[in-house]
């Protein structure tokens, strides 16, 4: 089996590989096996071939239904090794949901475990052909229909410019867009990476987000492979564990969502983490509270360094910079190897400080949405990418966002930033997390409101006067809703349009 060739500047995924010292480790799995870069690339060459003769061929889309294992990291090279395009999904969906999305990606082949009955039914039904995945000693066992796939010849090399990964959009403020990404699109991405956090092969990155997703898949594992790291896999992210996992396989960074950061600082005395443990934490998938960034770094002593990435982007856009660079609250940073400017609706450039739509471009970012001409019309503009982000750019380039445009709330002709009023909020001692959103309203138009979740006791009436004293009054909340929990998508992101649909009627 040819396998890709070693060259100082990688082309596609599988390329990935032949960074990393031979020897040295890839990914270690706390409590289980350790694989080596060559261990990896050999699994993972031997996997395509059997791949191949399972029927997977080059352009191919198979929806990948995996847990974060090894397993997940050997499928997906090999899938991109063959040429195919990899389409990972939540195992958690329900049946209907595997329905849609298989449906929808038009795949012609599943990769499932096991243990994913709804995905299994969800094929069943769909008449899609289905191959079951199990991690063995030796490399992932690959079986159709309860027989193990032989090994089988080589495999062609993929071509840089081919689709490598599919995946759909959160779907937080509209249904969720097919969005194809290249080889050539995640290697550029995986570089950016590296480059700005200066990760090297004595670097090893914890995993604590799903790789089903671009923050986990990209920001994590595929950086730190480019890097010749090592990948610290936990089957799942659990906060018990996490400080004895890092700490014992030596984890030096990892990256999360605001959500995971504010759940470690929670328990932090409880668990004894240490002080320094990492030389830097990444916050990416939501928007950060300044006071839990000042938190964060005081209780980890560490610097927490907020990012800005998106499917469409094939994950990073933006990001603070590592010490001696400013971390800049309540901002994601200067551009990483991307460029990113402001536009009005017009589609005219704007100047530094105003504000407008977020745009990018660069060799990172995807084409455009699978068979939307639509969506791709209105999302490309002089060959800039809107992102639907609403924000601006300082002097000296850093980057604010200020909200999804379509979660703009206008209150009688006043513009109130969602982001804004949150900030606001999350300064009040008691409140541990807080969402804003617009309801209908018969005078304005639209009215605003807040849902809550607390930390300790507090009325409504006090986080309204709070409110007044940091926000100016026709951006104060006419109601303040206190919650247990706040809906979320797998990776962190609030819904706000499912709050709002939640709440508004109350």
């Amino acid at each position: 089996m040819t396998p890709p060739s070693k060259s100082s500047a990688p082309r596609t995924l599988p390329d990935l590989l032949q960074g990393g010292d031979p020897a040295q480790p890839a990914i270690v799995v706390p409590g289980g096996p350790t694989l080596t870069y060559e261990q990896l690339a050999d699994r993972v060459e031997n996997l395509a071939g059997r791949l191949h003769k399972a029927g997977v061929e080059p352009g191919a889309l198979v929806s990948m239904v995996l847990g974060n294992n090894i397993a997940f990291v050997e499928t997906f090279l090999a899938l991109t090794r063959v040429g195919a395009q990899a389409g990972p999904l939540n195992p958690a969906y329900t049946t209907d949901e595997f329905v849609s999305f298989i449906e929808d990606a038009r795949a012609s082949v599943a990769i499932l475990d096991p243990e994913t009955g709804a995905a299994w039914e969800a094929t069943r039904s769909l008449g899609v052909p289905s191959l079951g995945v199990t991690t063995g000693d030796a490399g992932v066992r690959l079986e159709r229909d309860g027989v193990l796939v032989p090994e089988n010849g080589g495999v062609e090399q993929p071509d840089p410019g081919s689709t490598a990964l599919f995946l759909h959009t959160s779907g937080t403020t509209s249904r969720p867009k097919g969005v194809p990404l290249t080889h050539a699109n995640i290697v550029a991405s995986a570089q950016n990476m590296v480059r700005t956090y200066d990760l090297g092969p004595e670097d090893a990155s914890m995993t604590v987000m799903p790789l089903f997703h671009v923050h986990g898949l990209i920001g994590v594992v595929l950086s730190t492979l480019a890097s010749g790291g090592r990948i610290v896999l936990p089957p799942r992210f659990s906060a018990s564990t996490f400080w004895p996992q890092a700490q014992g396989e030596g984890a030096t960074w990892y990256s999360g969502s605001p959500t995971i950061h504010q759940i470690l600082l929670a328990r932090a005395d409880d668990d004894q983490a240490p002080r320094g443990a990492f030389r830097f934490i990444r916050s990416c998938s939501a928007a950060l509270s300044p006071s839990v960034l000042e938190q964060v770094e005081a209780r980890f002593e560490a610097p927490l360094v907020e990012a800005y990435g998106m499917t469409e982007g094939a994950h990073q856009i933006a990001s603070n910079p590592l010490p001696p660079g400013e971390r800049r609250a309540s901002s994601v940073g200067l551009q990483t190897g991307v460029e990113v400017a402001v536009m009005d609706e017009r589609g005219v450039l704007l100047p530094a400080t105003t504000n407008g739509e977020v745009v990018i471009r660069g060799p990172n970012v995807t084409h455009g949405y699978r068979d939307n001409p639509e969506a791709n019309a209105s999302s490309f503009s002089d060959g800039w990418f809107r992102t639907g982000d609403q924000g601006f750019i300082a002097d000296d380039g850093y980057v604010s966002l200020t909200g999804r445009i379509k979660e703009i709330i206008n209150r009688g002709g006043e513009k109130i930033a969602p982001l804004e009023v949150d900030a606001a909020l999350m300064r009040h001692g008691a409140v541990a997390e807080a969402i804003t959103f617009g309801v209908p309203d018969a005078k304005y138009g639209e009215d605003i409101h807040a849902a809550v979740v607390l930390r300790s006791e507090v009325s409504p009436d006090e986080l309204q006067r709070f409110a007044a004293e940091h926000l100016a009054a026709f951006k104060v909340p006419k109601v303040i809703h206190l919650v247990d929990e706040l809906p979320r998508t797998a990776t962190g992101k609030v819904q706000r349009r499912h709050v709002a649909a939640k709440f508004a009627d109350a």
